[in-house]
């Protein structure tokens, strides 16, 4: 064994030195030290060789790797794509009757608040607003909704499109600082949509502005019906997912429109070949229909009111089926349900699957010049005095790409793993998104003008008024730095779900679904209900967010049992306790699932832990210097002993 080492008395100065050496290295190391900010973007180094070291094999086979690299990121965008696409066509299996079951109570639909949370609820299901859309035109084309009434539904399907997106930036919570960016940058479009709802819906109720503006205009001008909107993406993804699936999705709007018939329909499209032969006007052929009003009558034929419904009648219009679709459920012979289960499962999986892999190509590929070059083009402002031209740009630039892609769910979630991984920043990708909602807006006004000309005037006014809402929000929350507060929402939400990442979760299923049931029942129950929970509850929400605000700006102004929320129980305004029973549960289901496996680490880990301390505390007494004399004797008894 080592000798042990000679100790002398210490000096009452050695002492002192010896004891508060320790103390001042602890208060020294314990200093705070300058925390990175969490929404910096990150610095994409490249850690491979430069190309001056390169030789020509090595610059040879980097070009292709990037090649390679370049064309595996535009499959995995094409079938991302098409990911979502089949998803959006699940959602419509599962839940298309169920919303075509929504539409059909005009009572509920005249109450404003009902109409926005029924156009969030629908748009969530059919995970379409085009669809949504559609359906609101058919039914102000049917007499069934005026167009007054049709307006909050499409600020609720404004709402409901944003869900996609933030269903893709779960998908990142793998990283913490990536969850982060990711669920601001998707969150963002969520909180633009609620505050404009919030702002422009009392508005619109109280003045009718939007249904005003769009009327003037309709009447205005002379519109002609044009030719149909561009659809280039339908014309890249159809040849994958038409292969996959097929929907017949006028079966929605019938069901929305009151026909009793479409409920026995299968919303899968067995017949893609259809060929429709109308019988013309013989008293023969000619079949009883109810219609809303005597306005809806079919033209030179009777119309009379019986038993307090409105009578007509109208040609047969018979159907003959020439050819099969090529989809891979056409001989299924499954109910919708089981079908949209099943597209449900694999379409989240290729999503899953392809948004991992684009964030892995991404972060291989921008790296040295190439990120140094795309971060500047992208985050760089005009010089000044033009720095706030570079925002208005960047929505220009979201509306033309929305518009390509015929889609903002599409854009929208192509933007979000970007900003996840720091090549976006949350600052600019607020714009782009600005952007994406306009530029839908902009394919809707298209599609609009090709409908014929009894519908025209109503689908292009729905349009429209989708069009000014979103002029009308951006003009709330974009043009004033200090206004923007979407973005400080998104930042305080992104810091919350990456401390407790299961928050993101509640966040979807309370926004979405649990929040806008609870608001269409109060609806249902009538206006007196809803007035008598929703007043005292939206009171006690703006008392909050003052408290809140005053908290961190001028706490003296408050009595003092407010200026902190601890006289609350503490399940109340902290998600510590809460944090303590999920990760209970998921720890409890992991032993559960892998109890031998974790039993075996543990014990591997309590003996390395037991090493170590067996190897300190010999350590220890050999190197502490203020042994005493008797320690030293026990130590060389123990020694000599062993």
């Amino acid at each position: 064994m080592a000798p042990l080492p000679e100790t002398r008395p210490a000096s009452p100065p050695e002492l002192e030195a010896h004891f508060l050496s320790p103390l001042c290295s602890c208060f020294l190391s314990s200093e705070p030290e300058e925390e990175q900010d969490p929404w910096d973007l990150p610095e994409l180094r490249d850690t491979g060789l430069k190309w001056s070291d390169l030789d020509t094999k090595g610059k040879v086979l980097r070009v292709l790797k990037s090649i390679v690299k370049f064309i595996l990121l535009l499959g995995l965008l094409y079938v991302f794509v098409c990911s979502l696409d089949i998803l959006s066509s699940a959602f419509q299996l599962v839940g298309g009757k169920a919303a075509g079951d929504i539409f059909q109570d005009n009572a509920v639909l005249s109450n404003p608040v009902a109409g926005l949370v029924i156009g969030v609820l629908v748009t969530v299901l059919v995970q379409s607003s085009s669809t949504s859309s559609s359906i609101v035109v058919s039914m102000v084309s049917s007499g069934l909704l005026e167009v007054k009434s049709a307006v909050p539904i499409i600020m609720g399907a404004n709402i409901g499109t944003s869900v996609t997106n933030t269903i893709v930036a779960v998908m990142q919570a793998g990283d913490r600082n990536e969850f982060r960016r990711a669920f601001a940058g998707a969150t963002v479009h969520d909180f633009f949509n609620w505050l404009s709802v919030l702002v422009l819906l009392p508005l619109e109720v109280a003045s009718g502005y939007l249904y005003r503006l769009t009327k003037l205009i309709i009447d205005s001008f002379n519109i002609q019906t044009g030719a149909d909107a561009p659809d280039l993406l339908k014309v890249i993804t159809e040849p994958l997912t038409k292969n996959i699936i097929e929907l017949d999705t006028s079966v929605i709007r019938d069901i929305a429109t009151g026909d009793p018939a479409a409920r026995n329909k299968s919303l899968v499209k067995i017949w893609c070949k259809t060929e429709k032969i109308t019988v013309r006007m013989c008293k023969l052929n000619l079949v009883n229909i109810t219609v809303p009003g005597f306005a809806n009558c079919t033209p030179g034929a009777l119309c009379w009111e019986e038993d307090g419904q409105i009578w007509t009648q109208e040609n047969q219009t018979e159907t003959n089926n020439l050819g099969k679709c090529t989809h891979m459920f056409v001989y299924a012979n499954l109910p919708d349900l089981a079908v949209g289960l099943i597209l449900l499962a694999l379409s989240l999986l290729a999503l899953c699957t392809c948004l991992i892999l684009i964030v892995k190509l991404l972060n291989s590929m921008l790296k040295g010049q190439v990120a140094v070059v795309i971060k500047k083009v992208l985050n760089t402002d005009f010089p000044f005095p033009f720095a706030w031209v570079t925002g208005y740009i960047a929505i220009l630039v979201g509306a033309g790409m929305t518009f390509i892609v015929q889609s903002s769910s599409v854009f929208t979630s192509a933007i979000t793993p970007l900003v996840g991984i720091g090549v976006i920043s949350l600052e600019r990708a607020y714009p782009l998104t600005l952007g994406s909602n306009i530029g839908t807006t902009t394919t809707a006004i298209l599609a609009a003008l090709a409908s014929p000309g009894e519908t025209l005037a109503n689908s292009l006014q729905i349009s429209l008024c989708h069009f000014f809402f979103n002029i009308s929000g951006i003009l709330l929350w974009y043009p004033i730095p200090f206004t923007r507060i979407p973005i400080r929402l998104a930042k305080a939400l992104g810091n919350r779900t990456a401390k407790y990442r299961w928050f993101a979760a509640l966040y979807l299923i309370l926004i979405f679904l649990l929040f806008p049931l609870l608001v269409l029942g109060l609806s249902i129950a009538g206006w007196q209900v809803l007035v008598g929970v929703g007043v005292p509850v939206v009171v006690l929400a703006i008392f909050v967010v003052v408290v809140n605000i005053m908290q961190k700006r001028c706490p003296r102004f408050l009595p003092s049992f407010l200026r902190s929320w601890d006289f609350l129980p503490k399940p109340l305004h902290s998600l510590k306790p809460w944090d303590k029973v999920v990760t209970a549960g998921m720890s409890f289901c992991r032993t559960r699932c892998c109890c031998c496996c974790k039993c075996c680490k543990e014990k591997e880990k309590d003996e390395e832990k037991d090493d170590m301390k067996t190897k300190d505390k010999t350590l220890e007494m050999y190197d502490n210097p203020a042994l005493t004399i008797e320690d030293e004797a026990k130590v060389k008894v123990t020694a000599t002993h062993l």
